[in-house]
């Protein structure tokens, strides 16, 4: 389909003589025209990374569409701003599909004067097919998505097997290669297009499964003998999401590419969104297990930053463990007590010294504090916990349980 594209981006370049790209309706980049001009200075900051990054910033997306080209049915002529990067004016076509827009077509109106009304009647009768390609891939997402969604959320059993099978037989001969699940959470938004990641085979948004869980396994919307908090007007609070994709991949070492676009995508989340993706496997039938893998893996990164802007989970070292335990069991009683706001500094302590390997000189350094005051906290650690900080198996216990309150908190 890319190549259907680039042939009606070429058709109107050739129409009207001049260099143009094609934008999904989100500023994505799907193609663009040969631009053969000796001037430099035509190709000014917007349309160079449109091309090189594949997308605009939000900024120049909000400033081109308070000209109205939303609600356009037809060209729109946009004059220079240097100010905002457009050195050039333009001229955009919408590309739009029984009444809905679906993308943009922009040309660089260099002269100010631009093609003749005629010229630019009949390149909007090729952005009229565009639209139709775009709807068709907009159809085509839908179905996917709602396939994919079935398959991780399926239950254990036939209800499953259904699932992959349906989502085998609409992704084609390409669902039996190598994939890899990637999760970007918590997304806020729409869906991306599938062109967000390049190889992205099918998306969809779910419920994020960490969203509101704290140290001591309650959710954090609920209130004690109330149940869930809701808005000052009343509403029932928004349920946070989270982004699941499935990305084809060459072989199970070619991710690399696949983890700088996620990271892109994180960042385009918003602040607090963190990324994970699951090991690469062949085939649909694990699908399951490894968007537990991709989530797991961004909430260790939410910890962890040195997981990288996108953790894998074969990196996460103890995390595979700790993200697999339920609310309820991965706080234990002795540890309860330590686990308030009263104790926050002691809480505190224990971790650094259990990280340190129960190095007093080093814990007390990390923390700032006098060595005899370190030991004053432990002692207090060791009262309130009825755990002995001599003994290894109870060391091990204290910091499974301060890490899984971390992943909760």
């Amino acid at each position: 389909m890319k190549d259907d594209y680039q042939e009606l981006v070429d058709e109107i370049s050739a129409l009207l003589g001049m260099p143009l790209t094609l934008e999904n309706r989100d500023f994505g980049l799907i193609a663009f025209g040969v631009h053969d001009s000796d001037d430099e200075g035509v190709m000014d900051p917007v349309r160079t990374r449109s091309i090189l990054t594949r997308k605009s910033t939000p900024a120049v997306r909000a400033w081109f569409e308070g000209f109205g080209i939303t609600r356009a049915t037809g060209p729109v002529r946009i004059p220079a701003a240097p100010d905002a990067g457009v050195f050039r004016g333009r001229i955009c076509l919408p590309v739009r599909h029984r009444g809905t827009v679906l993308g943009y077509v922009w040309l660089l109106d260099e002269t100010g004067q631009g093609p003749t009304d005629d010229r630019l009647a009949a390149a909007m009768e090729v952005t009229a097919r565009i639209g139709a390609l775009l709807a068709e891939e907009v159809r085509a997402g839908a179905d996917l998505a709602r396939e994919f969604r079935a398959v991780l959320t399926a239950e254990r059993g036939w209800q499953r097997d259904m699932a992959v099978e349906a989502l085998r037989t609409a992704l084609g001969p390409g669902g039996d290669g190598t994939h890899v699940v990637v999760c970007v959470a918590p997304w806020r938004g729409a869906d991306p297009t599938v062109r967000a990641v390049a190889g992205t085979a099918a998306l969809c948004t779910l419920p994020d499964p960490w969203a509101g869980v704290d140290g001591a396994g309650v959710r954090s919307g609920d209130v004690a003998g109330g149940g869930a908090r809701r808005g000052a007007g009343g509403e029932a609070p928004e349920v946070p999401t989270a982004l699941a994709l499935l990305v084809r991949l060459r072989s199970a070492d070619a991710l690399l590419p696949t983890l700088d676009a996620t990271s892109r995508l994180r960042d385009a989340a918003g602040p607090g969104a963190t990324a994970g993706a699951a090991t690469p496997r062949r085939g649909l039938a694990e699908l399951p297990d490894a968007w537990h893998e991709s989530v797991a893996a961004a909430r260790a990164a939410t910890v962890q930053p040195r997981f990288g802007p996108v953790a894998q989970w074969s990196e996460i070292g103890p995390y595979r463990l700790l993200t697999s335990l339920s609310p309820a069991s991965a706080v234990d009683p002795a540890v309860r007590p330590l686990l308030t706001p009263a104790h926050a500094d002691l809480t505190r302590t224990a971790e650094v010294y259990l990280d340190h390997a129960g190095q007093a000189g080093r814990t007390a350094s990390e923390l700032g504090i006098h060595r005899q005051t370190l030991y004053y906290r432990l002692s207090r650690i060791e009262q309130l916990t009825g755990l002995d900080l001599a003994d290894g198996e109870d060391r091990l216990l204290l910091h499974m349980v301060l890490k899984s309150a971390r992943l909760r908190s």
